[in-house]
């Protein structure tokens, strides 16, 4: 009889030592055992005729039951956790602002499969079809804002239909973001720029806190499409993205860069003819502009209540220009501010230096007299010249912009004496007092420090535009709201610029406005 070794395999077993020694002989092997052979025999027939139906299984309806198999799956639904709000100092909801609050609130998008891979690769948790802020604060407090998705585990049919539940893990919320923005403020500016291209920031100069950013025209956050491809430009955030000659606001930079150089003293005067002429060219007051008229002999105060333009170009020639591109610099121009806010651009203040770098042309005295009033290559922000208006209502503290609530205030102060500030003070008083440049805010309770601004710049048919600004602070002996306003195109800062501005701080201040804005008249720039 054939022997059996161990470790044979017989079918689908395997011979063990027992097997071995009771399949050894017949004398070895007792009546009983002969029995034991006959059952083993039995199973392995069985076992055999299993074989053979699972390969017909698999030979005759095996497609079948694969493509049953491939249909028949485990899925995953995502379940979106909800954003957290977006909430004004008084606990308001942003987002229900709609466009008066879109270019700060921001929109959020659905994450593409690319994406998905990128945000992952930066160990980020996103699936395809997440939500994910795309601008604004939405962007800026993404992780904050969007907390996190959960799931459920699903078996389904051929058809997609549940056929089990299988688990399930639930979404956690996102914490919601307290920001420094008033609504009501909010609802005002945005209101008060009517649809016209512009901006408005509206701050507390002692803290940084902003109260108001609004860019016009708006856009829906529900409704991206509709603005992709809109002339107007309405995803533009034109309070930190756009940027503009500031004209006659940049007038504060001059008198304290002039005074804090010594490059003139506290008596200076300049007698304004109308006009300055270098050779060929010539550099008009614009009061002399529109009225034929002079101002006489000025000083400090009455060059910033009157904007005359004369006086600081001469000032202007006095400072030169890279000591007043390092005060525009102190002040906050010529880069980014800061804000907790994606979009920032620096703006420009440009140098003798810079133009021979970028337009291979030397400088000359014309480009400080233009860089002194604002003009020439000077580009700055809304927030910008808010942030420079600031420095002077906070005693010489520059605080850094901020939209969250829950940051603390980080300010540094500039060394600027402090006569020289109440003399730039004082001459912003005058602005926005009778004969003063601001004519719309003569009258406002509490009284009001300001600058207007009638930046002139190239249209596309190569005619001259202006811009009108009008940027202030208030009340004037202990400032807790700065104001500054932007409308692109919109003529003189005192007739377009100050009205908005007045209905802002009426706004704040809760007065009674009873001031006719369908009859403005007056003298300004």
């Amino acid at each position: 009889m054939k022997k059996f070794k161990p470790g044979v395999s017989f079918g689908d077993f395997v011979v063990t030592d027992v097997m071995t020694k009771q399949l050894r002989g017949r004398t070895e092997m007792p009546v009983d055992y002969r029995k034991g052979l006959v059952v083993w025999l039995a199973v392995l027939a069985a076992m055999g005729l299993l074989v053979m139906r699972l390969g017909s299984l698999q030979l005759l309806s095996g497609g079948k039951y694969r493509v049953l198999a491939d249909e028949n799956r485990v899925k995953k639904i995502r379940i979106a956790a909800v954003r957290g709000k977006i909430l004004d100092r008084n606990g308001l909801d942003l987002r229900s602002l709609g466009e008066a609050a879109g270019h700060v609130v921001g929109y959020v998008g659905e994450v593409n499969e690319q994406e998905v891979g990128l945000l992952r690769e930066q160990g980020q948790k996103y699936e395809i079809g997440s939500q994910i802020g795309r601008s604004g604060l939405e962007q800026e407090y993404e992780e904050q804002l969007r907390g996190i998705d959960g799931g459920q585990l699903v078996e389904v049919d051929p058809h997609q239909e549940v056929v089990r539940n299988l688990g399930k893990s639930d979404p956690k919320p996102g914490s919601d973001l307290q920001t420094s923005l008033d609504a009501n403020l909010q609802t005002v500016a945005y209101a008060a720029l009517a649809g016209r291209k512009g901006a408005v920031v509206v701050s507390n100069p002692k803290t940084g806190e902003i109260l108001a950013l609004v860019s016009s025209p708006g856009f829906d956050p529900q409704n991206i499409k509709k603005s992709l491809n809109d002339a107007n430009m309405p995803l533009l955030n034109r309070t930190i993205g756009g940027i503009y000659p500031p004209g006659s606001t940049f007038k504060i930079v001059t008198v304290v860069a002039a005074l804090m150089e010594k490059k003139a003293d506290r008596n200076f005067t300049y007698d304004d003819q109308g006009v300055i002429k270098i050779g060929s060219f010539s550099y008009t007051n614009w009061y002399y502009n529109q009225y034929g008229k002079t101002e006489g002999v000025v000083g400090w105060e009455k060059a910033l209540a009157r904007s005359v333009d004369t006086f600081f170009y001469k000032v202007g020639e006095m400072v030169g220009p890279n000591l007043l591109a390092a005060w525009a610099n102190d002040f906050g121009m010529g880069k980014k501010t800061g804000i907790d806010l994606s979009g920032e651009v620096t703006g420009l203040i440009p140098t003798p230096e810079w133009k021979e770098r970028v337009k291979q042309e030397k400088w000359f005295l014309g480009n400080t007299y233009h860089m002194a009033i604002g003009q020439g290559d000077v580009l700055a922000t809304p927030l910008q010249v808010n942030l420079m208006t600031n420095v002077i209502a906070a005693g010489g503290k520059k605080c850094k912009p901020h939209l969250n609530k829950g940051l603390s205030a980080k300010c540094q102060v500039l060394s600027i004496d402090e006569k020289i500030l109440e003399i730039v003070k004082d001459g912003m008083i005058g602005a926005c007092s009778k004969d003063g440049t601001a004519f719309p805010l003569f009258d406002f309770k509490p009284q009001i420090a300001c600058k207007t601004g009638t930046a002139e710049y190239i249209l596309a048919n190569g005619k001259t535009g202006t811009h009108a600004w009008l940027t202030a602070f208030a009340p004037v002996e202990d400032p807790t709201i700065s104001v500054t306003v932007l409308v692109e195109g919109g003529g003189e800062g005192s007739r377009v610029a100050a009205p908005i501005a007045r209905k802002i701080l009426a706004k704040y201040f809760g007065v009674e406005d009873k001031y006719n804005y369908s009859a403005i008249s007056g003298v300004g720039e």
